[in-house]
C-alpha cells in the first residue's frame, strides 16, 4: 500500500495538445509541366483581374457594378436589380462546372485557379526573390534577428503590402469607377466606404497569402471537407503508385533496384518538400491535397536523374491503381453516369442562359394605381382611371416609345405626349389615364394591360397588367 502511494505521488502529469503546432512550410522550387500550367494560369487570371477595370466600353468602364446607381455594366450589357435571375443562373452554372471538373479530375480549381492558391503563389515568388531558396529561407527563420534579417523581412513585407493594397484597390475599382478611384487616392480624398474595403481586402490578401497559406485550405475552406463526395473510383487524382514504388529506400544511381528487391521510390522526400500543404502523398490521398501536382513534377525530375520511368506519382484513378484497367482506359471512363448528368445539366442551363440573354428585352414597365380615387366619371359620362407608369430604358441607346392599352373595347390612353423619348438607361415616371365607355364595362373590376413599344425597334416591347375599376 505504501509503494502504491509513493508511485502515485511521483507520477508526472502528461500534457496533451488538442491541435498540432504549425510548422512553417518552406517549399522547394519545382519545374515541370504542371508548374508551367500553374504559372500560366496565375498570369492569366491576374491579367484579367487587374486589367479588366481599366478597359473602356462606350465611354464608360467595361465592367462596373455600380451599387449606388443600381446598375451593373458588363461590356455591352446593362443589368438592373430586376435582372437578379441572371446572377442566380451564373452561380448555378459555376457550381455545376465545379462539380463536373471535380468528378473528372479532382481539385483542379484549388490547384490552379483558386484566389488563395494564386496569391500564395505570387507571394512565394516575392519571398523566393528576396530571401532565397527554401534552404536559405529555413536558415533565415532560425537565425537571430539582425540587420540583414530585418532588412530582408522588412523589404518582403513592404512588397507584400503594396501588392495587397493594389489588389484591394482593384477590387473596389469594380464597384467605383477605377479612374475616379485613382484620382481620389492621388488627391487623398477617398471616402470611408472605399477606404475601408481597400484596407480590408488588402489586409485579407496579406494575411491569407503571406501568413495563413495552407491553413486556409486545411481548416477554413469548406470545399476541402465535402469535395470527397464528388470523387469516385474513376476520378483523376494525384496518386502515388505503391505497386511500382514500394519497397522504397535510398540507393545509388548504379544500383539495379529490381535485383535489390526495391521499388522506384528512393525515399528522397522531394514530393513532401515541394508540397504547399506539407503532406506526404505516399500516405495516400488526403483532404489537404489541393491537386496542384507539384509532387508529380518533383518526382519526375528525380526519376529522370535516376534513369527510372516517370509516373511513380501521377494523375490517375483508383481503378487504374487497383489494376481494373490500364492508364490508356482513363479517357474511356471519363464518360460515366455522374459526368454525363453534370454535362447535360450544364449544357441545358447554359443554353437557356444564353438564349435568355440573347432575347432579353431592354425595357421594363411598372404600373402603380392612383390610390386617392379608384375611378371617376368625366363630364362626357366616361369612366376614367388614373395610373403612374415607370418606364425603364435598360439599353445603352436612346429610344422612343408609344403607350397603348388593351382589355376593354374602345379603351383610350391619355398621356402628355404621343411618344415618350427616353435617354440611355433613363427611368421615366409618367402619369397616364385610361378612359372607357361604361357600356363596355362588364363587372366592377376588369383586367387590362398597358403595352409599351419602341417605335425604332418593334422587338423592344413590354406589357404589364393592372385593374380598371368601374364606378
Amino acid at each position: 500500500m505504501t509503494d502504491d502511494k509513493q508511485t502515485a505521488s511521483t507520477e508526472v502529469p502528461i500534457e496533451q495538445q488538442l491541435y498540432a503546432i504549425r510548422q512553417t512550410i518552406q517549399m522547394r522550387a519545382v519545374h515541370g509541366v504542371f508548374a508551367n500550367w500553374r504559372i500560366a494560369l496565375v498570369l492569366l487570371t491576374q491579367a484579367v483581374y487587374y486589367g479588366l477595370p481599366w478597359v473602356q466600353w462606350d465611354n464608360r468602364q467595361a465592367v462596373l457594378f455600380d451599387l449606388a446607381a443600381r446598375k451593373f455594366y458588363i461590356f455591352g450589357l446593362v443589368f438592373w436589380p430586376q435582372d437578379f435571375v441572371y446572377l442566380t443562373g451564373l452561380l448555378i452554372l459555376s457550381a455545376l462546372a465545379l462539380f463536373l471538373f471535380t468528378a473528372v479530375a479532382g481539385r483542379l480549381w484549388c490547384g490552379y485557379a483558386c484566389p488563395q492558391t494564386v496569391y500564395t503563389e505570387i507571394f512565394m515568388w516575392v519571398e523566393n526573390w528576396l530571401e532565397g531558396d527554401h534552404i536559405a529561407r529555413r536558415k533565415l527563420d532560425k537565425s537571430p534577428w539582425n540587420a540583414t534579417k530585418l532588412r530582408r523581412r522588412g523589404l518582403k513585407h513592404v512588397v507584400w503590402i503594396l501588392l495587397a493594397l493594389w489588389t484591394g484597390f482593384t477590387f473596389v475599382g469594380y464597384f467605383t469607377p477605377i479612374q475616379t478611384l485613382a484620382a481620389e487616392v492621388i488627391s487623398a480624398s477617398l471616402g470611408p466606404w472605399e477606404s475601408f474595403w481597400i484596407l480590408f481586402y488588402g489586409f485579407a490578401t496579406w494575411g491569407n497569402a503571406g501568413f495563413m497559406r495552407e491553413q486556409v485550405c486545411k481548416y477554413m475552406c469548406p470545399y476541402a471537407r465535402f469535395q470527397s463526395v464528388m470523387f469516385d473510383s474513376d476520378t483523376l487524382t494525384v496518386t502515388y503508385d505503391s505497386s511500382i514504388g514500394e519497397p522504397r529506400g535510398p540507393r545509388s544511381k548504379k544500383t539495379d533496384y529490381k535485383a535489390a528487391g526495391l521499388g522506384t521510390c528512393i525515399d528522397c522526400r522531394v514530393c513532401v518538400q515541394v508540397c504547399p500543404t506539407g503532406i506526404d502523398i505516399r500516405n495516400g490521398l488526403q483532404y489537404e491535397c489541393i491537386g496542384c501536382a507539384a509532387c508529380i513534377d518533383g518526382c519526375d525530375q528525380i526519376m529522370d536523374k535516376m534513369g527510372y520511368p516517370r509516373g511513380l506519382i501521377r494523375y490517375t484513378t483508383e481503378n487504374v491503381v487497383k489494376g481494373k484497367y490500364p492508364d490508356a482506359g482513363i479517357v474511356r471512363h471519363v464518360l460515366r453516369p455522374r459526368t454525363v448528368i453534370y454535362t447535360v445539366l450544364l449544357a441545358l442551363i447554359s443554353g437557356a442562359f444564353i438564349f435568355s440573354l440573347a432575347t432579353r428585352v431592354p425595357l421594363r414597365v411598372d404600373v402603380v394605381r392612383d390610390r386617392v380615387a379608384l375611378s371617376k366619371e368625366t363630364e362626357e359620362g366616361m369612366i376614367e382611371n388614373v395610373y403612374r407608369l415607370q418606364i425603364i430604358n435598360k439599353d445603352g441607346q436612346p429610344h422612343r416609345y408609344t403607350i397603348g392599352a388593351q382589355g376593354i373595347d374602345g379603351l383610350e390612353v391619355v398621356t402628355a405626349a404621343r411618344e415618350i423619348a427616353a435617354a440611355p438607361l433613363q427611368t421615366i415616371d409618367l402619369p397616364v389615364s385610361l378612359i372607357a365607355d361604361p357600356a363596355a364595362l362588364k363587372g366592377r373590376s376588369i383586367e387590362v394591360s398597358f403595352v409599351v413599344q419602341a417605335t425604332d425597334d418593334p422587338r423592344i416591347r413590354d406589357e404589364v397588367e393592372t385593374k380598371f375599376f368601374n364606378r
